[in-house]
């Protein structure tokens, strides 16, 4: 079910696999996605796609200064190639992979678990029988169980795809963070921070976007917009043409789904968010085709399983408890993290990019083994200010 990057990504593998599938979605699986998806550029070419990007920097910054004294306007570089993947092109590679796949333009009303099938109602009254049901349209999913674990942390951000009266970032540049607080009054300094996520996209076009985190409730989307015309006109930018908008929500720190239940989960839908950057792209290429190959050794096994024995069997290869261990130790770091004010927050970071390249690129892609990941945040936990040090431990 769906027609996002989730859901093409595990489609796209299963019918690899000489897998019948049958997909349905209440939006055609050609319908432009909205949203931009980024991710490091080295993440990207470990997979070999780098041919999926649309725009690709090696001048990639952020600012954690206080933009007012010389010192605090300085950036720091990542000295680390950023990408932007082309969305057509992504759509579309994994679109064609998706040969002979039957797609359904509906919306499914409800999905019952028979014996050893699983049958989708739509509210067209058409029904749909499966081996096996993948649910993969999103975190808005109502049919994925999940244990309540209170207010979820989301991340939100309001971008404008533009023409300005002057850059807001040099040529040829990625900014992934300006956390510089300069523009904002007393006020909005004691509320949740955000910054300024943006790029150069050539032909004097830019992307600017605000963002927040992850905050409980989501910081509304007037107030990033606010934030983001201040920002720019304290720096005495215009906006001139807004090409495109972007409004963003999500959420970071999603509790896992039951690993239990006869229905299984792909994507946002399976919580695969990274709780402490938001990323997950990079994830569902390297996961869909483990969580693929299983589902399709164990359809063959004979006598033939059930649904929920086939889901049970998925749930266990999608997280195992490595993944499990590795998805609480990054929720743990997003609580911290979402009780930092700005200033405390900007030092944070400051020493954050201070460790390994291998260390903090790895940590954001959810790429390092458990064991290394406790040694990285030991060691950022050491190198940090005594303030940020103390803030992580809650004092």
């Amino acid at each position: 079910m769906g027609a996002g990057p989730a859901a093409l990504c595990i489609a796209s593998e299963l019918v690899q696999q000489g897998l019948k599938v049958n997909a349905i979605s209440s939006n055609s699986p050609e319908t432009p996605w909205a949203n931009t998806y980024g991710i490091w550029a080295e993440e990207l070419a470990s997979l070999g796609k780098e041919s999926l990007l649309g725009y690709r920097w090696s001048n990639t910054v952020s600012y954690f200064g206080n933009g007012l004294e010389p010192k605090g306007i300085l950036p720091v570089s990542h000295d680390f190639d950023y990408g932007l993947f082309d969305q057509s092109l992504l759509q579309n590679s994994l679109l064609e992979k998706c040969q002979g796949l039957k797609w359904q333009v509906e919306t499914v009303d409800k999905i019952a678990f028979k014996k050893r099938e699983t049958e989708v109602t739509c509210i067209s009254g058409n029904i749909y029988i499966a081996r096996i049901v993948i649910d993969a349209v999103g975190h808005k999913s109502p049919f994925i169980l999940r244990p309540d674990k209170g207010p979820v942390a989301q991340q939100a951000a309001y971008g404008i795809v533009g023409r300005f009266s002057s850059p807001p970032v040099d040529k040829n540049q990625f900014v992934l963070m300006d956390f510089r607080p300069d523009h904002l009054n007393e006020v909005e300094l004691r509320e949740p921070p955000s910054f300024l996520y943006a790029m150069d996209f050539g032909q004097d076009i830019f992307f600017v976007e605000e963002t927040s985190l992850a905050c409980t409730p989501p910081l509304p989307k007037k107030i990033l917009e606010k934030r983001l015309y201040s920002r720019l006109s304290h720096r005495g930018i215009e906006i001139e043409e807004i090409i495109h908008e972007e409004n963003c929500l999500f959420p970071m720190n999603l509790p896992l789904p039951y690993l239990d239940q006869p229905l299984l989960a792909f994507g946002g839908s399976a919580s695969m968010v990274h709780p402490a950057s938001g990323y997950m792209v990079g994830a569902l290429f390297r996961r869909a085709p483990t969580l693929a190959k299983e589902l399709a050794e164990s359809i063959e096994m004979k006598p033939p399983l059930d649904s929920l024995t086939l889901a049970k069997r998925c749930w266990k290869v999608l997280w195992n408890p490595e993944l499990v261990q590795r998805h609480r130790l990054y929720q743990f770091g997003l609580e911290r993290l979402m009780s930092f004010d700005e200033e405390l927050l900007r030092e944070f970071f400051i020493a954050f990019f201070k460790l390994p390249k291998k260390e903090w690129s790895g940590f954001l892609a959810n790429t390092l083994p458990l064991p290394k990941l406790i040694v990285v945040m030991l060691r950022l936990f050491y190198m940090a200010p005594m303030k940020v040090r103390l803030g992580m431990i809650g004092l």
